[in-house]
């Protein structure tokens, strides 16, 4: 179901928003259990929100953008009075005390709140492996994952546990698990849509971004959550276009760049490639004109983020000191034991491997080395992206190099888990935006993704290229089959 046909569901006067949001409830209490997409529910909120809206209705006013929509948030991105936990021992009870500015937009535009959504701790991860709540299956194969970190946006939205989830995307977090999910996930502009209220992994690097069924529901909500936001510094000051106005727009003309580095990478599944290939082809078919580009350090992306990333974290988690909040371990003797007991405890291993990577980086006599050099080449990326969209209007990748994998084969073997990000950091490296949209199915029957890439703050044009494609493919008509979940 997409925004369109549960806005009909709410005209047809057939049941109330209330009633509604019930269901989806009552779904969510038969199906989470098997896939562990949320960490908590807001049941009291959404009636409240839900009442509001039928309120609405009833007395004929006019009602906001988004009324009666069911959104998950995922649970780095503080919601007030509700657990913000980071999916982390160090924050499990932590209970935010103010709203996020993107959760507190969609609230305003009449969006319901039905809860928040697992994740690797504190995003770090591609898996959802690392969650202090359990890893959360796949709706395709719940032997799987779902990807990560917002595996657990990513599911809701497949098992159609909910209609759009709200994720954060540092290296990939968005897209990636939308490949895995076989969903619609969009990463925007660096600064598109503010941060503030967004727990900090990489702060050059995070972005918060929406997970939805189809492109034209992500253009909805990018709309919403968009625009110049005074607590976030960060955060541009730039007119947001309205993104739903050149979905349908004719792509007869554009001109589609494939990058040649990610089509010849030993780690590309030779399933994934011909699917992403074939949809070139419909690409063409359609009117794109279709070209291949260079980007020479494209395949550096994934070394320098393991850098970059880990080096910010390392700056970003150091408050966590047991001091002040989240997690402090009792009876130690002094404030040095007390804080290194707490973070110990407090965090989980893929964390700590991060902050030790990144303190490493940063310390005296690495700093030029390792983090330094991984800015200039971070430049360089850049310039190659630069140089690309001098010759055509989009990018276009495989999402990720293979469909998901089975739970537990990279828990042991990080660096692997690291590779499976390969496509998607260049562009939280570049701070542009990106789409990744179902294209196909390999023989397991599991979605694959296709990545399309745009320059800076051109999400409309990603938009409607993405749009195009998805309603002349038609593969997002294929649905996880939910029966088979319930019955086992």
């Amino acid at each position: 179901m997409n925004f369109n046909s549960f806005r009909k569901e709410i005209k047809s006067g057939n049941a109330s928003v209330k009633e509604l949001i019930n269901e989806f409830f009552l779904k969510i209490d038969s199906l989470n259990p098997k896939i562990n997409a949320y960490t908590c529910l807001t049941k009291q909120i959404a009636n409240s929100q839900s009442e509001k809206i039928d309120e609405f209705i009833f007395n004929n006013k006019k009602i906001p953008p988004l009324a009666g929509i069911p959104i998950a948030i995922k649970d780095n991105i503080c919601t007030k009075g509700v657990v913000t936990s980071c999916s982390s021992k160090m924050l499990k009870n932590f209970v935010a005390p103010y709203e996020s500015t993107v959760s507190g937009k969609l609230w305003s535009s009449g969006g319901i709140c039905l809860g928040k959504t697992n994740l690797d701790e504190f995003a770090m991860g591609s898996s959802t492996e690392t969650s202090v709540f359990g890893t959360t299956s796949n709706p395709w194969d719940i032997n799987r994952v779902p990807g990560g970190s917002s595996g657990g946006s990513a599911a809701s939205v497949a098992a159609g546990l909910c209609l759009a989830a709200i994720g954060s995307d540092t290296g990939g977090s968005i897209r990636q698990p939308a490949s895995f999910c076989g969903v619609v996930g969009l990463k925007p502009t660096y600064g598109r849509v503010s941060r503030w209220g967004l727990i900090a992994f990489a702060s050059s690097l995070d972005q918060i971004g929406p997970i939805t069924n189809t492109v034209s529901d992500a253009a909805e909500i990018l709309y919403s959550i968009s625009g110049k936001d005074h607590l976030d510094s960060t955060c541009l000051n730039k007119p947001v276009p309205n993104y739903l106005s050149d979905l349908d727009k004719s792509i007869k003309g554009v001109k589609i760049g494939i990058i040649e580095e990610c089509f010849n990478h030993p780690g590309l599944d030779p399933e994934v490639k011909l699917s992403v290939l074939s949809s070139v082809e419909r690409f063409r078919s359609l009117g794109a004109e279709i070209y291949d580009v260079k980007c020479p350090r494209f395949n550096d992306g994934i070394a320098t983020y393991y850098v970059i990333a880990p080096c910010e974290a390392s700056a970003n988690l150091a408050r966590y000191d047991g001091v002040k909040y989240g997690y402090r371990s009792d009876g130690e003797s002094n404030l040095l034991d007390m804080t290194s007991k707490s973070r110990a405890e407090g965090f989980g291993d893929e964390v700590q491997r991060r902050i030790l990577i990144g303190t490493y980086a940063l310390s005296s006599g690495y700093s030029d080395a390792y983090y330094k050099k991984a800015q200039r080449v971070r430049t360089l990326i850049r310039k190659d992206f630069d140089s690309a969209f001098d010759n055509v209007d989009v990018l276009l990748t495989p999402t990720c190099p293979t469909t998901a994998f089975l739970k537990g084969d990279f828990v042991n073997d990080p660096l692997s888990m690291y590779l499976s990000d390969l496509l998607t950091v260049p562009v939280n490296l570049a701070g542009l935006p990106a789409i990744s949209i179902p294209c196909g199915f390999d023989k397991k029957g599991l979605p694959i993704g296709l990545q399309l890439i745009g320059n800076v703050l051109e999400e409309h044009r990603i938009l409607n290229v993405a749009n195009i494609f998805e309603k002349d493919a038609g593969v997002m008509n294929n649905k996880p089959n939910i029966e088979i979940l319930i019955n086992n």
